[in-house]
């Protein structure tokens, strides 16, 4: 084991507010074979590296973004790292200053750039603002933005949006009526702003998902302290109009600390958000969950899935037979520390199959897609096969054929 490392710590670098959201090779459920890897690529250097956010690209290929200690001209920067279909890097690139600078999203622009968003505490106007890169194809940097006050902003999820700009969702500390507050914020494809909202009340409240609806809208799902059933947080999803307007929030959860990681629209029109739901007690560990809404937000269903120690959902995917697929991380299901999660349920959330990927060491997930093969990507860091401290991790995962009849 190396040594002085503490559980958990490489799932976020963010504040202690909102760190807490965040079968060793497990049998088939209900006769689905669970699928097989393909293969796995690291990518890193001597320091910790810890990928946020994966897709595919239109060439076959793949875009991580996340942050990095290992090629820092500071605390910490911004890094992406473009590979082939079958993982080899083809180029990486990083940003950032004297200070802490990340990226926690990344995505494919129609002009086959790449459009990132995070956070900066080397440039802007408080102590960090939310920060928004726009790059070529070969990831060369055409611009970039700040925008936040004079206390802690942070982007943490970013979407292109239909007319051309994007839409940004995390937390503000400069704005708002709380400690933090839900911030959604749009730019036209400039990155100049457009409009900005807060969300929240006298707690801390924060966003970690955003995507444009059908309606021309946006959905946004985080957790809030403002608006609980119980001492800690609830998973909030927050609807709105395409000006950014509130036409209706929900909240789900119990007396524990629970939150969403993660939403996307479903081809009914509902919602499916993933997050980590903590039931209540002293020896309480979270499970991770996955609430299925109809298109006004109403549940229809919620699962929860886990054993006896700590267990999350950091990313979550309609998958194109109508079920789910669902990754994070387990330390329930594992012989050490903890490993990389995934998992697959149908239609109605029910588990079909769930596998675990990892070695010795501390390795987990935070961001999963299905691929045009019908198979998975899911991007992460590892301790287990990295070069010395943490690397970014990209494992591909083959869907067998019958798993999709």
């Amino acid at each position: 084991m190396k040594s002085g490392r503490r559980r958990r710590k490489f799932l976020m670098v963010l504040p202690f507010s909102i760190l807490f959201m965040a079968c060793v090779s497990v049998g088939c459920v209900s006769g689905a074979t669970p699928p097989e890897e393909a293969w796995n690529m690291t990518f890193g250097g001597p320091d910790r590296d810890v990928a946020r956010s994966v897709q595919q690209t239109v060439d076959g290929g793949y875009i991580l973004a996340g942050g990095t200690y290992s090629f820092e001209t500071g605390g910490s920067d911004a890094r992406i790292v473009k590979t082939d279909s079958v993982g080899n890097e083809l180029w990486n690139k990083t940003f950032g200053g004297a200070n802490h600078d990340w990226t926690i999203s990344v995505q494919q622009t129609v002009d086959g750039g790449y459009i990132l968003a995070g956070g900066t505490d080397s440039y802007g106007a408080g102590r960090s603002d939310a920060w928004l890169i726009k790059t070529d194809s070969m990831g060369n940097e055409l611009w970039n933005k700040t925008f936040g006050g004079t206390d802690g902003d942070w982007a943490i999820s970013i979407q292109h949006t239909t007319d051309g700009g994007y839409i940004l969702a995390g937390y503000t500390r400069s704005y708002g009526a709380g400690s933090s507050d839900m911030w959604l914020l749009k730019t036209d494809s400039k990155g100049r702003e457009q409009w900005n909202k807060t969300f929240g009340g006298t707690g801390s409240d924060v966003a970690f998902s955003v995507q444009h609806t059908t309606d021309g809208g946006y959905i946004i799902a985080g957790y809030t302290r403002s608006y609980v059933a119980g001492y800690g947080s609830d998973m909030w999803l927050v609807k709105t109009d395409s000006k950014g307007r509130e036409q209706w929030n929900k909240t789900f959860g119990g007396a524990g600390l629970d939150g969403a990681s993660y939403v996307q629209q479903t081809t009914d029109g509902g919602y499916i958000i993933a997050g980590d739901l903590e039931p209540y007690g002293v020896n309480s560990k979270p499970d991770a969950w996955l609430v299925k809404t109809d298109s006004a937000g109403n549940e229809q269903w919620n699962k929860t899935f886990g054993g006896p120690d700590w267990d999350r959902a950091s990313s979550a995917q309609q998958t194109a037979d109508g079920g789910y697929i669902v990754a994070g991380e387990t330390e329930s299901y594992v012989v050490d520390t903890a490993d990389a999660w995934l998992l697959k349920t149908d239609s109605a959330g029910n588990e079909q199959w769930n596998k675990t990927f990892g070695g010795t060491e501390l390795d987990g997930v935070n961001a999963v897609r299905q691929t045009a093969d019908g198979g998975y990507i899911i991007a992460g860091s590892t301790e287990s096969y990295d070069a010395s401290d943490r690397d970014f991790w990209l494992v591909k995962v083959n869907e067998e054929l019958k798993n999709l009849r």
